[in-house]
């Protein structure tokens, strides 16, 4: 029996969130405290000191009123990202062990530096953040990413383009933790500079607020998140004549900064990126701006993110600072899900023809054992089948393989030992190298690595996975998708000393960029729109389109072929980004044929996955 008795569970990462548990928790009073602190600056009583020299650690109070005090900790470490992040993935005939030799798709030297604040209590929130910016950088040549106390004089010069994403909102109890070397710096050199979110101000004070307004044309210490006593409910970001969603729950928007811009004599013009829409006034405001050297994005755009979100903005404007000479382009992607030993051999040809007759490449995520362990479609008897016992399966991804598509592993068993994980114990319905349940309100939640994880677990069912498929007669897969989106840190470097690319949505966990202990209860998740060296170290390919799906489940509401191409257009904004959507062979061709026509029609040209890293 296969997975059309229940919904695909093509589960988004982790939720529209983007966050864990914990991390959605923290974000409500992060976001009130981050707006206490802005009304004591428009009233001008917000008192902001100097962090001591050396910097400050992720342990002090976020301020403002009636923020606890707290000593600081030691001075928080420097520490690189990734040491090659190009998206690039060499041919499996190259490798020899251990992850694939990559070629910059940039310009020779590209480089990026990604700067973040890591004090106050939620602290972690902006490595989070800043793994999310890295990975995207990861497109275009090589990152470093460490905290902004850990800047010295000098580095913004060093690289190609700097970002820093501002998510302590410094005054109060914590003192103000960016060295005035990066203040004077960012003013000063040639290099393109991306500031997120908050502490634009506290530059401009340190550099001389009329030094800046000279040279920017627009005024920080003027410029706050409320309008008229309220965020409001900015619903909607244009960007290149793309209208992008912005959905964030009420309690849990920090807002988008309204900066105050100047005209006048003396004053350079402002350039207005990207424009944000008040669904209740009607009013806009510009969400990204840029003068000079500096291009200002209004909020970190990492959290409550969709395939349609304002985050696109973001994805689009590193080519600016990066890779500037980029053509446009748009590519599409489609690969077959979930095809186990028990798919129907019929199905999967069919849908082989219609890609073939299309001439369309693509992939197939096959997962090499089915298990049933506690017989739950099998009238309570315990199965589990192999490829090798399935030769008509075999012979139908040989007809596959013959016929346009590359091979992919999907896991081992696509499932995790004899328990509901979250749903029936059987392969393709449940996670296999992160447990999960289904709470009272139907929301899936994360509850971290199973007990035994580690590298010899995960290369184990790596091996096993492997061993299936050449038992099968089949090739060597030399790319990976992690059942459901979820793995633990341990994991994800074990996936990439084994494939030369996963393609996915991948989960990246605080503790990561600074070498410390990994905390898996605090992670966000991502997706890409193009491919990238993320800070694991290993290429990831895109899927940022999600999938077919025509029932609602676990609060997801239905995904239809007219959802799918909506998203592919709001990702033409990217100008060379892929729409990268997976799709169900047991649902027939016809949603299929309805999806493809529309990405088409837009103008994307549908390619392997091997051509994604290029």
């Amino acid at each position: 029996m296969d997975a059309r008795s229940r919904a695909s569970h093509a589960l988004q990462g982790t939720g529209p969130a983007a966050l864990s548990g914990v991390g959605v928790k923290d974000l409500k009073s992060w976001q009130s405290a981050r707006l206490s602190n802005d009304r004591l600056r428009r009233s001008g009583k917000l008192v902001v000191r100097r962090a001591a020299a050396g910097g400050t650690s992720g342990t002090g109070s976020t301020g403002g009123a009636g923020g606890t005090s707290a000593r600081q900790a030691l001075a928080p470490r420097s520490t690189t990202a990734a040491a090659t992040a190009v998206p690039a993935v060499a041919p499996a005939t190259a490798r020899t062990q251990g992850p694939a030799v990559v070629q910059p798709a940039a310009a020779a030297g590209t480089s990026a530096l990604v700067l973040y604040d890591n004090t106050g209590p939620y602290g972690y929130l902006g490595e989070l953040y800043a793994m999310a910016a890295a990975n995207l950088a990861g497109h275009f040549g090589t990152v470093t990413a460490k905290p902004v106390s850990a800047y010295t004089a000098g580095l913004v010069n060093q690289y190609t383009a700097t970002v820093y994403l501002g998510s302590t909102y410094y005054g109060g109890t914590v003192p103000d933790a960016v060295p005035a070397a990066f203040y004077q710096d960012a003013l000063a050199t040639s290099h393109p500079v991306t500031w997120v979110g908050d502490n634009i101000w506290g530059m401009a004070n340190a550099v001389g607020v009329d030094a800046f307004k000279q040279h920017y044309g627009w005024d920080p210490t003027n410029s706050f998140y409320e309008s008229g006593g309220t965020v409001g409910n900015i619903t909607q970001v244009t960007y290149k004549g793309q209208q992008l969603t912005r959905k964030i729950p009420a309690g849990y928007d920090g807002g988008v900064l309204h900066p105050a811009l100047l005209t006048g004599p003396g004053y350079p013009q402002v350039n207005q990126l990207a424009q944000a829409t008040d669904a209740n006034s009607g009013d806009t405001s510009p969400w990204a701006i840029r003068s000079g050297n500096l291009t200002y994005v209004g909020e970190i755009p990492f959290t409550y993110v969709s395939e349609s979100d304002r985050v696109i903005v973001f994805e689009d404007l590193l080519f600016d600072g990066l890779a500037p000479a980029t053509a446009e382009r748009h590519r599409a992607f489609v690969r077959l899900e979930d095809i186990s030993p028990k798919s129907d051999p019929t199905e999967l040809r069919q849908a082989a023809d219609y890609l073939y007759g299309q001439k369309i490449p693509y992939g197939i995520n096959v997962i090499p054992v089915y298990t049933d362990p506690k017989g739950v479609y099998n009238g309570g008897k315990a199965e589990t089948v192999t490829l090798a016992q399935s030769p008509q399966v075999v012979s139908a991804l040989k007809y596959m393989l013959a016929h346009g598509a590359v091979l992919m592993d999907h896991g081992y068993t696509h499932q995790y030992s004899n328990v509901n994980n979250p749903y029936s114990g059987v392969t393709g319905d449940d996670f296999e190298f992160f447990r999960a349940h289904v709470d009272a309100s139907d929301n899936v939640i994360y509850d971290g690595p199973p007990a035994e994880d580690s590298t010899l677990w995960a290369q184990t069912r790596v091996t096993s996975a492997l061993a299936a498929f050449a038992t099968a007669g089949l090739p060597k897969p030399t790319l990976w998708t992690t059942p459901h989106y979820a793995a633990s840190a341990t994991d994800y470097r074990v996936l990439g000393q084994n494939f030369s690319a996963r393609l996915e949505r991948t989960l990246y966990f605080a503790g990561t960029l600074p070498g410390t202990t990994v905390n898996t209860g605090q992670y966000i998740g991502q997706f890409f729109p193009y491919a990238v060296k993320d800070v694991y170290g290993t290429t990831v390919l895109p899927e940022n389109l999600g999938n077919y799906e025509p029932q609602p489940y676990n609060n997801h509401p239905a995904r239809l072929p007219a959802d799918l191409v909506a998203s592919a257009k709001a990702n033409l904004a990217v100008r060379d980004g892929v729409a990268s959507f997976f799709y169900h062979p047991y649902y027939g061709t016809a949603p299929l044929q309805q999806t493809v026509d529309g990405i088409r029609a837009l103008g994307y040209t549908f390619v392997g996955p091997t051509d994604l890293n290029q």
